[in-house]
């Protein structure tokens, strides 16, 4: 049987490790797995990002209140694999992601250990130091894992890229939101970005 690791040390930071890896590690640093490789979070969000995620989930959970979707904050594993070659097999999946906010409308994809393929919407708030890998892996990420809207909240800009899935599996980019949020696969949703990042 596999033994757990509780020191962040013993793993190989160039090595490539699954999800099955993932759920034998006991230690108190956060990360996430993309592709096979480890990714450290940054350290806890500082008081603006905080603040600029609770006002959007406050936001979110009232539009989603009389909807059958559901929303999750960080931290929640997010199991990730390229749609075109769909595997559900814990072995074969070398992704897990912990976005900011999520939305899940496939309850199907919900079990005890957090959600099982893309949810429908991710958003990620920019903190200094995982612009990269918010701006250039977790977007090709999303996109080939079929997320239908992924946002990009840039806290020091005071704006939102909204980025849309086509029928092809291209994400689509929307103007930047500098005033007001539209939504595109929730219509309806409306945010005011003075208040969110005020």
């Amino acid at each position: 049987m596999p033994a757990i690791i509780t020191d962040i040390n013993e793993l190989d930071p160039n090595g490539t490790y699954t999800y099955a890896d993932y759920l034998l590690w006991q230690f108190e640093e956060r990360l996430e797995l993309i592709k096979g490789k480890i990714f450290k979070m940054s350290p806890a969000p500082n008081t603006s990002h905080q603040l600029i995620s609770s006002k959007l989930q406050g936001n979110l959970f009232m539009h989603l209140n009389d909807k059958s979707c559901y929303l999750f904050s960080a931290p929640f594993d997010v199991r990730l694999f390229n749609a075109k070659k769909s595997t559900f097999a814990n072995r074969d999946i070398y992704t897990v992601v912990q976005p900011d906010l999520c939305v899940v409308c496939d309850k199907t994809k919900l079990d005890e250990k957090g959600c099982l393929g893309a949810p429908d919407l991710v958003i990620e708030i920019l903190s200094p130091g995982n612009s990269k890998k918010e701006v250039d892996d977790k977007f090709d990420l999303y996109q080939e894992s079929g997320v239908r809207e992924y946002w990009i909240v840039q806290p020091l800009d005071q704006n939102i890229f909204i980025f849309t899935l086509s029928d092809s599996g291209v994400f689509i980019g929307l103007k930047p939101a500098t005033e007001e949020l539209h939504s595109v696969i929730f219509p309806g949703l409306s945010i005011n970005l003075r208040e969110i990042f005020n």
